[in-house]
């Protein structure tokens, strides 16, 4: 579409998408248009109604995911507004030319990229600056009791994460207890 406010640029997982705003800027900073649905639908060709917005905010080397949804799977916007992260979507649609592939992404308050992850994947993001706040917009309600949680650090998947030689990831209980690639629940 010519005149829209976005960029698509497709990643190795053509599901997954970069999703770039036009922004605009003057010798006062900047305005940039985070979200249009028309502009959204008409330049990815995607269909999709949010009915959650999230907001977290966590120090370096916060680790979370690989989580998912088993029913009431959430495609996910997300962004990040203050910071930088390595976001991660991981396919574990069982009839994808992709599956058990994952892509990563930098996304930071100065790229503004955002990144759109479908259903059928389990999502997770690496804080890389002093702290970061980090957004998304999710297809359908948290629901956990049908969350799911792939390991992060799973061999079989094999994520390279960007974490420094001597850094450990901070993670909370439910991360450290992922699920291995095989014990892992697919769609």
């Amino acid at each position: 579409m010519a005149d829209s406010k976005l960029q698509v640029i497709p990643t190795a997982i053509s599901d997954v998408l970069i999703i770039e705003s036009k922004v605009f800027g003057d010798n006062r900073g900047w305005f940039t248009e985070s979200f249009n649905a028309n502009d959204f639908a008409n330049t990815t060709g995607l269909k999709v109604q949010f009915v959650q917005d999230n907001h977290s905010f966590s120090r370096q080397w916060t680790l979370r995911g690989m989580h998912y949804q088993l029913q009431h799977t959430q495609g996910k916007l997300v962004r990040v507004s203050s910071g930088r992260v390595f976001d991660v979507a991981v396919d574990l649609r069982k009839n994808s030319s992709t599956f058990g592939q994952w892509v990563g992404v930098e996304l930071s308050a100065e790229n503004h990229k955002q990144l759109w992850v479908p259903p059928g994947f389990a999502h997770g993001f690496l804080v890389l600056s002093e702290t970061a706040e980090f957004f998304y917009k999710t297809t359908d309600y948290f629901d956990p009791s049908n969350e799911a949680c792939l390991l992060w650090r799973d061999e079989t998947v094999g994520i390279q994460w960007p974490i420094p030689q001597g850094q450990h990831a901070l993670l909370n209980a439910k991360d450290t207890a992922g699920l291995t690639w095989d014990a892992a629940p697919k769609f």
